[in-house]
């Protein structure tokens, strides 16, 4: 009895705590995005080009930098980020392998292009003119879902549902690839369509926000109706033993002065019995 009274409240103390952890991980995730949208804007502000160096340090891979790289464009396949929208529409956002002469290959972000009914993915063309680039070195774009290894594609490119640069270097031949991207700006003349929008195809720091408060309202709402329960169990209770009539003491206690004379009773009608 005693522990189907407070197994409500375990639930409800189960039940808040995960709702609070939600909420406290949607609010890290805002201060995560707030502080990658302001390292962005930073290095795109200044626009100051660090060594190529940057290229392979670990301890920036999720940093923002400006470069400028000097190479070509690697003889290998294209890949091409699937499920990528731009304005409502569906596309592909293509990259390619730059050879840096005084760095690790990079992938190159050319931008996006959309795709028509039938699925057919476009061709990226390989700038071999091209000896000299500039851009925002950043992390990959954010992984939804990953739905395995690329798959290659009819004249050699590669269709991939994530950037992972672990995978791609096996798949491009790339021992050396660099852990981030470069994406150039749109007036560099190349590619397809692209800015320095840092959060396509994911939630802005303002939805996590306002997910955050939905996991906390529902945290206060289960509080809420579990100390209304609470309160409506304990007016049971005290409504039940209220009306429970009470026990007559004067019936109690003929009852025990009857129990207390019927021996006396028991012995006159033995003596009766004997005299007769």
């Amino acid at each position: 009895m005693r522990r189907a009274r407070w197994l409500p409240w375990v639930v409800a103390v189960c039940a808040m705590a995960l709702f609070a952890r939600l909420g406290v991980w949607q609010y890290e995730k805002a201060g995560e995005k707030r502080a990658m949208l302001a390292d962005a804007a930073r290095a795109l502000n200044d626009r100051r080009p660090q060594p190529p160096s940057v290229l392979n340090d670990r301890d920036r891979v999720g940093a923002y930098d400006w470069v400028v790289l000097r190479g070509r464009f690697a003889d290998a396949p294209a890949v091409l980020l699937d499920n990528q929208q731009r304005g409502g529409r569906v596309g592909v956002r293509a990259y390619r392998v730059f050879l840096p002469s005084d760095a690790a290959p990079v992938l190159v972000d050319l931008g996006w292009s959309p795709l028509p009914a039938d699925r057919t993915m476009p061709q990226v063309p390989r700038d071999d003119a091209r000896t000299t680039l500039a851009g925002l070195l950043m992390p990959p774009p954010g992984r939804g879902l990953d739905f395995g290894p690329p798959v290659g594609q009819p004249g050699g490119q590669w269709l991939a549902t994530a950037i992972d640069p672990a995978v791609l270097r096996e798949t491009l031949k790339q021992p050396r690839l660099a852990p981030r991207v470069l994406r150039p700006p749109a007036e560099a003349g190349f590619g397809f369509e692209r800015d320095f929008d840092i959060l396509p195809n994911t939630l802005p720091p303002e939805r996590h926000i306002g997910y955050a408060v939905q996991w906390f309202g529902l945290a206060a709402t289960v509080l809420i109706v579990a100390l209304i329960l609470e309160r409506r169990r304990r007016r049971a209770i005290r409504a039940a033993a209220s009306a429970t009539p009470p026990t007559n003491p004067s019936a109690r206690t003929l009852t025990q002065s009857q129990r207390a004379a019927s021996p006396a009773s028991d012995d006159a009608r033995d003596t009766e019995t004997k005299d007769a």
